[in-house]
């Protein structure tokens, strides 16, 4: 970057990046709070397998490739829209997905009003001829579209009939039922879209099996760590295995998301059996002395017995896959590096 300035070569950042690309394309761009990543990489799916070859940049790795970034031919562009310091506003979008809004980004957003306000700016930039994919209903979406003069389309009335995910939890059936709107838009034939996402594996960290142990203890991994998004997935996995043992290994993200929603982190874990908490995940905060790992702890016990308190380093020492058999299903959550612990007891003997 400095190199680059000093020979007067322009420097942009990744968001600029992406509304140039934008900005001659045709763009399918995928917001909201929770989902965002499988539904931007199940709509990839729908319009690649339809032959339409779009451009694709998504926040993880999709299953065909291992690539976060498809280079197509066609006017299409299919966008994974992050609210974060309102960088989906450098997107101009012709179709854009909200897959829903909540509480998020704490360190950069004042409150929900502030986010609800953000989107409301995304919505503000598009016209008449372009649409808005979302449930209108939904009362922390309605107040994003006070402005917006394009064509709302309602996914949730869509036809679900013949759709059967490989994927768990009714939080993607409702991230399918928003493809399948998009997918109407673009004309594409809605058995086709069907056909794809009951073919649509998931993608890299989003409730990915990370393997099988030799006594058949099953190893996922997600990066959930927003209460709703840990919910969600976890009831997932219970309705897909209902009769195993669940074990989850959460690293919490970020100081000020673990204090602000301590109480609500505490209620979601309550579909599982078993819960261990690692220390807090930095990543860019500072320590903050006035929370704590231990203390989230304490307030999921409240709701699940089975609550445990294990610092990092002993996890990675002493878990391995003797401790575990056939019956038993562990999942590491987290948007740190817990992934790690999973591969360790994966591989440890």
């Amino acid at each position: 970057m400095v190199m680059a300035k000093k020979l007067n070569i322009r420097t942009i950042s990744y968001p600029q990046s992406l509304g140039d690309v934008s900005e001659n394309k045709y763009t399918i761009a995928v917001s909201g709070t929770h989902g965002k990543t499988t539904t931007t990489a199940m709509l990839a799916d729908i319009l690649r397998d339809g032959y339409l070859d779009p451009t694709v940049v998504v926040g993880s790795l999709l299953k065909r490739g291992k690539t976060n970034f498809i280079h197509g031919k066609s006017k299409f562009f299919i966008a994974e829209a992050c609210e974060y310091k309102r960088s989906f506003l450098q997107l101009q979008p012709n179709v854009l997905v909200i897959t829903n809004i909540d509480f998020d980004h704490l360190d950069y957003f004042k409150n929900l009003v502030d986010i609800q306000r953000a989107f409301r700016e995304l919505v503000s930039k598009m016209g008449e001829r372009d649409y808005v994919v979302c449930n209108p209903n939904d009362k922390m979406i309605a107040p994003a579209l006070s402005k917006c003069v394009s064509k709302i389309i309602d996914y949730t009335t869509q036809g679900a009939t013949g759709l059967k995910l490989k994927i768990p939890g009714k939080h993607n059936i409702q991230n399918a039922l928003a493809c399948l709107a998009v997918a109407n838009i673009l004309g594409i034939n809605h058995s086709d879209a069907i056909k794809s996402l009951n073919n649509f594996e998931g993608t890299w960290r989003r409730f990915e099996l990370k393997g099988q142990t030799k006594k058949r203890t099953l190893i996922y991994d997600d990066y959930a760590h927003n209460p709703t998004e840990i919910q969600a997935t976890l009831e997932g996995a219970r309705e897909l295995f209902k009769n195993k043992k669940i074990t989850v290994i959460f690293q919490p993200h970020l100081y000020s998301r673990t204090k602000i929603f301590l109480n609500d982190f505490s209620r979601s874990f309550g579909s599982v059996d078993r819960v261990i908490v690692l220390p807090i995940y930095a990543a860019r905060e500072q320590e903050d002395p006035e929370i704590n790992s231990k203390m989230l702890a304490s307030g999921i016990k409240k709701y699940n017995k089975e609550t445990y308190y294990i610092e990092y380093e002993q996890i990675m020492n002493e878990f391995n896959s003797d401790m575990f058999g056939s019956e038993d299903v562990i999942i590491t959550m987290g948007a740190g590096d817990v992934y790690k612990v999973g591969e360790k007891i994966l591989f440890k003997k």
